[in-house]
């Protein structure tokens, strides 16, 4: 029986004239009402909507944990089956024989500053140092944080983040995108990877709200990433400057002010769209070009004056077992821990205490990131006296609840912010990736730079563990914020007048990364509300490089201030956009199959429309 041709006749409507000129009215006015609403909230409401947006993350996570971590791990798996295949793997995004449009130094420079830069530049250090100290093994009592028997597993943990299943999201995303908009030539916009599913309906409402979707997730991610890196950035310029007014130093761990942060967020976002308004060819081909070239710099820099020998060696190790561990983390997802298990499996001196006391042991036992130090301090401070077999066994009673809150509030974080990210980072991957084949895209984009990450995190993280594993920082990195462990870490390894010259480079390198990152999350948004357009209004990438200044801005100020309210409303945005995902992976899948088909009775793929199949 013949396969039915694809249904490609995606019909954006766009207005005619007026402001909206070549804009889907119904996605620009939803998208802006809604970002709209958000900034009135947050300004009206600021304590309210940093509480609200915490409750309901905390009651997603507690349902849709397992769901993030399974999805993501079954992206990566997919992608990877399709290379793999002669059939899926040689197919060219584009004509038969097109060739790339931009040169492979371009197209991996882009590719890294949008997905990644902004994010290595504040967790290259940070993330080592903080799953050194805490990570699956350690709160489940395996082996204690902070020590050498911890490095294996933190190391584990941090290529689970920024390694084959982060870039993974993305290349689903893009891959999804480039397919249809490159081999069947449709919009390059959310609804058309989904066709295969939603045939005509792609042309009516429920097109326009999987596009919103797309929107809105790439607001809240491209604002979590801003947010990460403008109060870096902060950092850095008080490292150079000593502008108090910048950075809070009266706590415990120094942290930037509202008004430094704002007045950074302004700076960048302003360069941010006189960039978006040159477009992708002129100002994020250069900015991304120049990041990669001074991430060249730092990296050598730690490469001569770092603990290079010790990174290679952790590099090489930690590889190894991140490859033996890859199926269990790729799928093992944890639930949460009800009381009642918890005293079911509580020693009897746990089960004797009265109802608020057992609260307070389920409370300590099950918190993520504690110790069984902690465990029994809490305990202690509380008034609850145990013996140390019972403490033990109380502890080990909690290891599941500890578990799933670690796993919530670190990897499904992950998960969620890379696929609030992935609207952006997918369709710009798209965009300059025209003329590769899936294997092609798939290496290029989901090995390789992962390979670098690994690379930057070993080199860069195994400075600072190695630095405090000698003493020679005696407690200095690990006792710095986030985004002030790079800072600090260079403080130990350099001095005078080079290590000004270093901070002051990191300052431009997260000036750029976040500059390419804003960017092209401005151009981004526009494609989608012009249904797929390239080229798109100057105007309007003025307005929404205004409203995501205005989004940042808001959230960052909710709830006291800092970055909890952005991270909470993103992983709530990502939800149902990882929905979308899921579709689209089911999508492609169908796609391919009915094209190989196709091409095996010998028909072309784009043909005339007809409904989907």
């Amino acid at each position: 029986m013949a396969v039915k041709p694809p249904f490609t006749d995606v019909d954006i409507g766009t207005q005619d004239s007026g402001f909206y000129e070549g804009y889907s009215l119904p996605i620009a006015l939803i998208s802006k009402v809604g970002m709209a609403l958000l900034v009135i909230w947050a300004l009206v409401f600021p304590s309210k909507a940093g509480v609200m947006l915490a409750s309901v993350n905390s009651s997603l996570l507690l349902g849709f944990n397992a769901f993030y971590i399974i999805a993501v791990g079954a992206f990566a798996f997919f992608l990877f089956i399709i290379a793999a295949l002669p059939a899926t793997g040689k197919r060219v995004l584009g004509a038969p024989g097109e060739a790339p449009e931009f040169g492979n130094f371009s197209w991996f420079s882009m590719m890294f500053g949008a997905g990644l830069g902004v994010g290595l530049m504040t967790f290259a250090t940070a993330e080592p140092l903080g799953l050194w100290g805490s990570n699956p093994l350690t709160v489940s009592g395996e082996v204690a944080g902070n020590t050498p028997e911890a490095l294996q597993s933190a190391y584990r943990y941090t290529f689970l983040h920024y390694g084959f299943h982060a870039w993974a999201i993305y290349v689903v995303t893009g891959l999804s995108l480039a397919y249809y908009a490159y081999t069947r030539d449709m919009p390059l916009t959310i609804r058309s990877a989904l066709t295969p599913l939603i045939g005509r309906f792609a042309n009516g409402f429920l097109g326009h709200l999987i596009d919103v979707l797309g929107v809105v997730a790439t607001i809240l991610g491209v604002s979590v990433t801003i947010g990460f890196g403008v109060s870096q950035l902060v950092d850095g310029i008080y490292s150079i400057t000593g502008w108090s007014w910048m950075m809070d130093t009266t706590g415990d761990t120094p942290a930037a002010t509202k008004t430094g942060l704002i007045a950074a967020l302004i700076a960048i976002m302003g360069m941010s769209i006189v960039s978006a308004v040159s477009g992708v060819g002129r100002g994020v081909k250069y900015l991304s070009n120049l990041n990669l070239v001074l991430s060249l710099i730092l990296l050598l820099t730690f490469i001569i004056f770092g603990s290079f020998m010790f990174a290679m060696t952790t590099y090489a190790t930690a590889l190894v077992d991140y490859i033996l561990n890859f199926i269990q983390m790729s799928f093992g997802a944890y639930g949460p821990l009800a009381a009642d298990s918890f005293a079911a499996n509580a020693p009897a001196a746990v089960q004797a205490l009265g109802a608020d006391q057992q609260t307070i042991v389920y409370d300590s036992a099950i918190a993520a990131y504690g110790s069984p130090a902690g465990f029994a301090t809490a305990l202690s401070e509380a008034g609850i006296t145990l013996s140390a077999a019972d403490l033990g066994a109380a502890y080990e009673a909690g290891t599941q609840g500890r578990q799933f809150g670690w796993q919530a509030s670190w990897t499904t974080f992950y998960w969620a912010w890379w696929i609030a990210f992935s609207p952006f980072v997918g369709l710009f991957l798209a965009r300059i990736s025209r003329g590769r084949t899936i294997r092609e895209f798939v290496l290029g984009a989901v090995i390789a730079p992962s390979l670098v990450c690994f690379a930057w995190m070993a080199i860069l993280g195994g400075t600072a563990i190695d630095l405090e594993l000698t003493g020679a920082a005696d407690g200095a990195i690990l006792a710095a914020s986030n985004s002030g462990k790079l800072f600090v870490t260079l403080e130990q390894m350099l001095s005078g007048a080079f290590l000004q010259a270093m901070i002051i480079m990191c300052v431009v390198l997260i000036m750029t990364f976040l500059v390419t990152s804003a960017d092209s999350g401005i151009l981004v948004m526009n494609t989608i509300m012009s249904g797929g357009a390239e080229e798109t209004g100057i105007l309007h990438r003025i307005i929404w490089g205004a409203i995501l200044t205005l989004v940042i801005g808001t959230l960052l100020l909710a709830g006291g201030g800092g970055l909890s309210a952005l991270q909470n409303a993103m992983i709530i945005g990502a939800l149902p956009f990882t929905i979308v995902m899921v579709a689209m992976v089911i999508s492609l899948i169908k796609a391919l199959f009915n094209d190989g088909r196709r091409e095996r009775e010998g028909e072309t793929v784009t043909q005339a429309a007809h409904p989907a199949e």
